[in-house]
C-alpha cells in the first residue's frame, strides 16, 4: 500500500460518522444558540432547532450510508489490487472478512498467548486467501475458455482450427494451474489444522498446569475455616474432659467410704452378750 492509500483508508474508516455529525449538528446548534441568547420569540428558536434536527438527521443518515457504501467499494478494489501478486501477512487485516469466525477468534487468542505462533498462523492464512483467490480466478477463466470453444465450434472461417488450438492450449494451461493451486490449497489447509492443534495443545497444557498448581496449593494450605473448626472441636473436648474428671474422683471416694465399714464389720463381728 502507498501512503495515499493508507491515508484514504484512515479517512474512510471514520468518514460515515464524521459526515453524519457534520451534516446533522450545525443548523440545530445555531438555533439552540439563538434560543439561549435571544430575548424575543424564544420558543420559535427551540421549535426550529428540533425541526431542523429531525430533517438534518435524516439527510445525514443517507449521506453516511452513501459514504459507507463507497468505502466498501473502495476496500473491495483495494483487496483486488493487493491480491493480484499474492496476499502477505501484513495485508491480512484487509481480508479478515474472508476468514471464518473460528479463524478470527483463534488468531486473536494466539496474539495474546503465543505471538510467534500467531505470526505463522497469519502467514498461512494469507497463503490460503491467495490460493483460494487464484483458484476462483482460474475456474472463472476456464469457464470463459470453454464458452469460447463452444462459440468457435460454430464458426465456418478458415482460421477456426488455429483459434481452437489456442483455446485448447489455454484450457490445458488453466487445468495445470488449477491442479497445482488445489494441491497447494490442501497443504495450506493441513498446515492450518496443525497450527490450530498446536495452539489448542499449548492453551490446554497451560490451563492444566495452572489447575495443578492451584490443586497443590489447596492441598498444602489448610483452609482457615477448617483449621478454626478443628481447634474449636479440640478445645471443646478438653473442656469436657476437665468437667468429667472431678465427678469421677468423687464417685470413687463415696464408694470407698461405703465399703470400709462393711470390711470392718466382717473383720470384727459383734459379740453376743454373755459370751
Amino acid at each position: 500500500m502507498k501512503g495515499g492509500e493508507r491515508l484514504t483508508a484512515a479517512l474512510l474508516r471514520w468518514s460515515p460518522l464524521l459526515v453524519f455529525f457534520l451534516l446533522t449538528l450545525p443548523l440545530p446548534a445555531y438555533f439552540l444558540f439563538r434560543y439561549f441568547t435571544a430575548t424575543e420569540a424564544v420558543g420559535e428558536y427551540m421549535l426550529l432547532a428540533l425541526t431542523s434536527l429531525a430533517f438534518t438527521a435524516i439527510f445525514g443518515l443517507f449521506a453516511a450510508f452513501a459514504v459507507f457504501l463507497y468505502r466498501k467499494f473502495w476496500e473491495r478494489r483495494l483487496r483486488e489490487k493487493l491480491s493480484a501478486d499474492g496476499v502477505t501477512a501484513d495485508e491480512l487485516s484487509w481480508f479478515l472478512s474472508e476468514l471464518t469466525a473460528d479463524q478470527r477468534r483463534t488468531l486473536r487468542q494466539m496474539d495474546r498467548q503465543n505471538p510467534l505462533l500467531a505470526d505463522a498462523y497469519r502467514e498461512t492464512l494469507a497463503a490460503r486467501i491467495t490460493a483460494s483467490r487464484v483458484l476462483a480466478r482460474t475456474r472463472a477463466e476456464a469457464a470463459v475458455v470453454e464458452s469460447r470453444l463452444k462459440s468457435a465450434a460454430r464458426l465456418s472461417a478458415s482460421s477456426r482450427g488455429e483459434l481452437e488450438e489456442d483455446l485448447r492450449k489455454d484450457r490445458a494451461r488453466l487445468a495445470r494451474v488449477q491442479s497445482e493451486v488445489s494441491e497447494h490449497y490442501r497443504e495450506i489447509e493441513a498446515r492450518l489444522q496443525i497450527i490450530e492443534a498446536m495452539a489448542g495443545r499449548d492453551a490446554s497444557q497451560a490451563e492444566t498446569e495452572l489447575a495443578l498448581q492451584r490443586l497443590g496449593s489447596v492441598r498444602e494450605n489448610v483452609p482457615l475455616g477448617l483449621a478454626s473448626a478443628r481447634l474449636e472441636q479440640d478445645a471443646r473436648e478438653e473442656v469436657e474432659k476437665e468437667l468429667r474428671r472431678p465427678s469421677t474422683s468423687g464417685a470413687a471416694g463415696e464408694v470407698a467410704g461405703e465399703t470400709e465399714p462393711d470390711a470392718d464389720a466382717r473383720l470384727n463381728p459383734p459379740q453376743r452378750p454373755g459370751v
